[in-house]
């Protein structure tokens, strides 16, 4: 299956579905995984920084269009991806999928108090999951520390939601060591799973302005969403230089 080049970033281009089938062949085999959900912001931070470009040019399985605006980039070069595939329809997913076979998960990420909600939610609605660790983001540990505690616990799968890049670096370390777990970097997808962030009306799913909502509900990440109009400036002019 090609991939579609964003300005630097190679993207799998799988619709949600053939995502799917590939990951549960990976969990099936034991192998070791690493998913990068990625959207403008961190291609853009990837182009401003060539250690983390390097990242996700080597360490990575998969890198999925996580962005309107990348399947916007994919149209506008005429490379088209199949379809925009989110970090957070993959995380409730990959859930599910623990649940019913029991699998062992580590979570890493976010406030104490959304962990905490976290947990106390797969407790009540996934008690099929062995969850054998559940880290706040406010651990002093190295990465290479956190990583060989969570590797200590044979996690069949790991959940960072530590922010970008630090989330990738975290699992890009778990991954070089061949860890047979299927990892992701989640970014809120833990505030919202916990219930502490609503996540954007289906109406504005469907219409993918979710970016929106979350702009005109929380006005502080104006300054974030300034990285979505210098993408496509980007992208434009990546596509002209051709």
């Amino acid at each position: 299956m090609p991939k579609v080049n964003v300005l630097g970033v190679d993207f799998d281009n799988y619709s949600l579905e053939e995502f799917k089938n590939q990951f549960i062949s990976r969990l099936n085999n034991h192998l070791s995984t690493m998913i990068v959900t990625a959207n403008p912001e961190i291609v853009m931070l990837a182009k401003q920084d060539p250690k983390f470009m390097k990242l996700l040019q080597t360490t990575p399985d998969f890198i999925t269009a996580d962005g309107i605006g990348v399947v916007l980039a994919g149209k506008m070069q005429k490379t088209p991806l199949k379809e925009r595939v989110t970090g957070y329809d993959l995380f409730t997913w990959f859930m599910q999928v623990a649940n019913l076979r029991h699998l062992r998960v580590y979570l890493v990420g976010a406030k104490p108090e959304v962990i905490k909600a976290v947990k106390e939610k797969i407790a009540k609605d996934y008690p099929g999951i062995v969850l054998v660790g559940a880290q706040d983001g406010y651990f002093k540990d190295d990465l290479k520390t956190m990583a060989q505690k969570i590797e200590a616990t044979k996690p069949d799968m790991v959940f960072a939601a530590v922010g970008f890049p630090r989330q990738e670096q975290l699992i890009s370390i778990m991954r070089k060591d061949n860890l047979p777990a299927l990892m992701m970097g989640v970014g809120g997808s833990f505030d919202v799973f916990s219930g502490q962030v609503k996540r954007a009306p289906e109406a504005f799913q469907k219409t993918h302005l979710e970016w929106f909502y979350r702009l005109i509900t929380n006005p502080t990440r104006f300054k974030r969403m300034l990285a979505l109009p210098k993408f496509i400036v980007e992208v434009e002019k990546n596509k002209k230089s051709k």
